[in-house]
């Protein structure tokens, strides 16, 4: 067996909350300068990764700021109001945003700070209808715990289409040449065109639609060389497109297609410096966005000779200047941002940006975030029962929690037969962060804004791994919470070293309690549960369990866990009701009984 520790290290403000009058009632006093309320914190039966303000009607408000296809807004009115606003001033987004749970966009709506600030928190999830999102500041809407969720794949066979296109018609002049025969012209000689075959295509960013243009181009007969980082090399060998470094990209090039984000490492990323280092008469298509190319300096690459035509679809600012000199010029084909413009594609974006709208707003995990870590859908499932785990056992292990100076310091322990790079942690790291920041807090947290809200509040998160024989068919076998430096209300949960423990797995899908402190229990992590620790003799069951019955308090579950016969015990009692003050008074008055504590899941 192996263990594999690494570490967060989160600085700021400790997590504190003074004690409810109905707060946990036990035979030992302990001092509660960190108490927890027993007036119910959510009931959580999934793992809930959003909140929503609902309506008076019971429903969430959706707006939607820009065009959608039909089949996008039905699919959004099942479940929410949908406010169709288009063309919203500025000002006008900010004063409606305030009213609604969602906002949906395409690329021509600026989400910014203000609009998250004028939001005041009830904005949750911003839908980008395609790919980019460089029109929404992704940094303020972590700050503010709202989810972005874009629509990765639904155009982009329609932006590779396009660009192949544009490839083509720029190829063969096709747009000057129309334009001459409608003006009453027939100049063949002045518009013969270069053939694609055997020509080389440089693809800049070789992802969904960079891989998508490749295939396409090596069907015309054109040799594809790629560019991207990120790209793994299996893939681009499987489409029989070698990868080069930047540089061998555009100076070996006849053909240059643009298929990267804008980023501030990409804004401008061909310049005068990288157009003097191109073939003389290379020829450019951007269906990506207008940043990444120095408009200015194009002009006079074009002018030049440097570039011999571009075909452009974006533009650093959309629509452009009517006395652009970039668009008047006779060697650019433009066209007005239609890669996705098909009608499959946005009937297809649609769907797929309303889908992931309403999964977030119902509290399911998105596949598609952004802003959030980026795991698989089919990873998503499988970790599902462990999301669930993960947050209960940190809302337990804080309840268990009572005086010092607050939770700092939190250690998690993953027992697991996969390899390390098999199991990704990240997205257990921020359920088990909202378990324990929200059960003693009015802070909301998220997938998205769990690492920040962290850090803020002054409580470090360390993961240790420990490596299992066995079948890796399960993610995990066992996660285990410690929380360092505390007194726990119930003294059983504490270790010999003095952390506050519980540990826990998933059975038949269904998380479990398994330990707590010491002492090994099985108990179903649903409802609440009452915590006792009790000298082991017979009938104290059956007293406890009257005790619950009197007063019309259903028992779920009970388990008793103890060192050996006779000796001490802990007994786990899930209850479907919130017993009475008095009744959990009465528990505690049973001899036998040394210590006990009610915890709300």
């Amino acid at each position: 067996m192996a263990a594999h520790a690494s570490s967060i290290s989160l600085t700021a403000s400790s997590l504190s909350k003074s004690p409810s009058p109905s707060s946990l009632s036990s035979k030992l006093h302990l001092s509660s300068s960190f108490g927890v309320s027993v007036s119910p914190p959510r009931h959580i039966r999934r793992p809930q990764v959003l909140v929503v303000a609902a309506t008076m009607d019971g429903k969430p408000t959706v707006l939607v700021a820009e065009k959608l296809g039909k089949a996008g807004i039905k699919l959004l009115e099942e479940v929410a109001n949908v406010d169709c606003s288009y063309n919203l001033s500025p000002e006008e987004l900010c004063s409606k945003i305030s009213q609604c749970d969602a906002l949906i966009v395409r690329s021509g709506t600026k989400v910014n700070r203000g609009v998250f600030e004028a939001s005041a928190g009830r904005l949750k999830v911003v839908g980008r209808a395609g790919v980019g999102i460089d029109n929404v500041d992704l940094a303020a809407a972590t700050e503010h715990g709202c989810l972005v969720v874009n629509a990765p794949t639904a155009n982009t066979v329609a932006a590779a289409e396009h660009g192949i296109a544009l490839l083509t018609a720029m190829a063969r002049n096709v747009a000057q040449a129309d334009a001459s025969v409608k003006s009453g012209n027939w100049q063949r000689n002045k518009y013969v065109g270069v053939s694609l075959v055997g020509k080389t295509l440089a693809v800049m960013g070789f992802g969904k639609v960079g891989s998508e243009v490749a295939r396409r181009a090596k069907g015309l007969g054109m040799h594809v060389i790629a560019h991207d980082p990120y790209a793994p090399a299996d893939r681009a060998r499987a489409l029989g497109v070698e990868l080069v470094s930047f540089d061998e990209a555009i100076s070996t090039a006849d053909f240059i297609s643009l298929h990267m984000p804008l980023t501030p490492a990409t804004s401008k990323m061909l310049n005068d410096e990288t157009f003097a280092k191109m073939k003389k008469g290379v020829r450019i298509i951007n269906v990506a966005r207008g940043g990444v190319i120095d408009e200015e300096a194009l002009v006079k690459a074009l002018d030049a000779g440097i570039v011999a035509q571009a075909a452009l679809d974006v533009f650093a600012v959309e629509p452009p200047p009517k006395d652009s000199k970039l668009v008047l010029h006779e060697q650019v084909t433009v066209t007005p941002h239609l890669g996705a413009s098909t009608v499959e594609a946005q009937e297809g974006v649609a769907i797929e940006i309303a889908e992931a709208v309403v999964g977030a707003l119902k509290g399911e995990l998105a596949a598609t975030a952004v802003n959030a870590p980026m795991v698989p859908a089919e990873v998503l499932t499988e970790l599902k029962p462990f999301v669930e785990l993960a947050e209960k056992l940190a809302r337990l292990a804080v309840q268990l929690v009572t005086g010092g100076s607050g939770v700092k310091s939190v250690k998690v322990t993953y027992a697991s037969a996969r390899a390390p790079d098999d199991l990704d942690t990240r997205l257990l790291r921020a359920m088990i962060t909202k378990g324990l920041i929200e059960s003693v807090s009015s802070v909301f947290v998220n997938l998205v804004n769990a690492d920040i809200t962290a850090k803020q509040r002054g409580l470090r998160i360390a993961e240790e791994r420990i490596g299992l024989d066995g079948s890796p068919e399960n993610p995990l076998e066992s996660i285990q919470v410690q929380i360092a430096n505390v007194e726990s209300r119930f003294a059983s949960a504490m270790s010999d070293s003095g952390e506050v423990i519980v540990e826990g797995r998933v059975k038949d899908g269904v998380p479990h309690l398994t330990k707590v402190g010491a002492f090994e229990v099985d108990v179903s992590l649903e409802g609440s549960i009452i915590l006792c620790r009790q000298v082991d003799q017979p009938g104290l069951i059956g007293k406890v369990g009257s005790i619950l019955a009197q007063e019309n308090v259903n028992v779920s579950f009970m388990s008793v866990g103890r060192i050996a016969p006779r000796k001490h015990a802990v007994m786990a009692i899930g209850v479907d009701e919130e017993p009475s003050d008095n009744t959990l008074k009465r528990i505690g008055e049973i001899p036998a009984i040394e210590e006990f504590v009610f915890l709300k899941l």
